[in-house]
């Protein structure tokens, strides 16, 4: 049995032809850089997510630094992010010469904590990065307020929530990655939308910003030739664009499917002792870019050792806190620590998930990791 953590190939098969046709527009018009698809791209990603402004880019990573560049933070500027994410998240934040302030995460929904911020508010804090982690919404109602308490930046992290609904106190429901003041994603090819290479967009509601971050995106330049100021050279490609058109359309449908599979495994797994199955936000919709348990009594992997055995993979995403990384030791004290975050880094396991659910599979998953509880 083959299986794997995404299945690109069976989700490709059964859109073949469209992509194929989208493709071939593109080889036909040469149209190689901003051709047309990237313009229908950007405007349908902006009516899905309804949002005024869609900036194409290269990467999710470009996304996140051309978003910080265009709110003009100064080095030695602090930005507060979670401290179990993807490398990425941080690595701009110190590229730009900013201070990364990581901090802890709920041990549910792995998501920022925002009880006990207070004590990482400095005079030099001006941004927080809140990471929408596996496929479910950090608490961006309070996370807004807490902002606008502390006057600074939001800027979503949004490269594995795509498609993922917040619900306000109020009713009022938005797409992640159009609260903060920019939104940020990635298409790399295993995201709930990928493309066949890399890409990424920014988002924002604000006028002036999304123009700056064009220009940024543009190498500085408003006008060909006319550099305002300096910039970077980050865009969409437009084959990837022509695949982002097709796969946006199926983007709800590819959700249901993840959230089929993994109700599946709940059922299954929630009454194996020593397990923990992934908790739901109560104002968040989860589009399971990851399906994730918490594997207690020190088991984590011993049980990845033994799924791999049955060609079952598994992925541990995170096994170390940002700050324990060698390239972020100059940024914490050599006794710094966040129990949560480090508690998860030991416990996580997370289980092949996609959009081509296949129940035999499932079940085999299941039984193995049964069997392996039972022995």
């Amino acid at each position: 049995m083959n299986i794997q953590m995404v299945d690109l190939k069976g989700q490709y098969d059964k859109i073949k032809e469209a992509v194929n046709t989208e493709i071939q527009k593109c080889l036909d018009n040469t149209a190689y850089i901003n051709g047309p698809a990237v313009k229908e791209f950007q405007l349908e990603f902006e009516k899905y997510l309804n949002v005024k402004h869609v900036i194409p880019c290269a990467n999710g990573t470009d996304a996140l630094q051309i978003a910080m560049m265009a709110l003009d933070l100064k080095p030695g500027d602090e930005v507060i992010c979670p401290a179990f994410t993807y490398v990425a998240t941080a690595e701009v934040i110190g590229l730009l010469g900013l201070k990364p302030v990581m901090v802890d995460v709920d041990p549910n929904t792995f998501n920022i904590e925002i009880n006990g911020l207070e004590k990482y508010i400095t005079s030099k804090t001006k941004a927080i990065v809140p990471v929408h982690l596996y496929g479910q919404s950090a608490d961006m109602e309070k996370i807004m307020e807490f902002a606008a308490k502390h006057s600074l930046f939001v800027i979503e992290d949004n490269a594995q929530a795509i498609g993922s609904n917040y619900t306000f106190s109020d009713g009022t429901v938005k797409k992640t990655g159009t609260i903060g003041h920019i939104g940020c994603t990635s298409f790399f090819p295993s995201k709930n939308l990928g493309c066949y290479g890399d890409g990424g967009a920014i988002m924002t509601n604000d006028d002036q910003l999304a123009a700056k971050i064009r220009m940024i995106a543009n190498h500085g330049q408003e006008k060909k030739y006319y550099h305002k100021v300096l910039g970077c050279n980050s865009r969409l490609d437009t084959l990837q664009a022509a695949v982002l058109n097709v796969k946006l359309q199926y983007l709800d449908s590819y959700s249901e499917a993840r959230n089929k599979m993994a109700a599946y495994y709940d059922n299954h797994l929630n009454v194996i002792e020593g397990l923990e199955i992934p908790a739901r936000s109560d104002n968040s919709t989860h589009v399971f870019h990851q399906y994730t348990l918490k594997v207690k009594n020190g088991k984590r992997d011993v049980l990845q050792k033994y799924l791999s055995e049955k060609n079952i993979p598994s992925m541990i995403y995170y096994p170390l806190p940002l700050y324990k990384q060698e390239a972020f030791e100059q940024y914490v004290s050599s006794d710094f620590s966040l129990p949560v975050t480090e508690m998860l880094c030991e416990e996580v396991l997370s289980l092949p998930i996609h959009t081509e659910f296949n129940q035999e599979v499932s079940d085999f998953v299941i039984s193995e990791i049964n069997n392996f509880f039972k022995s």
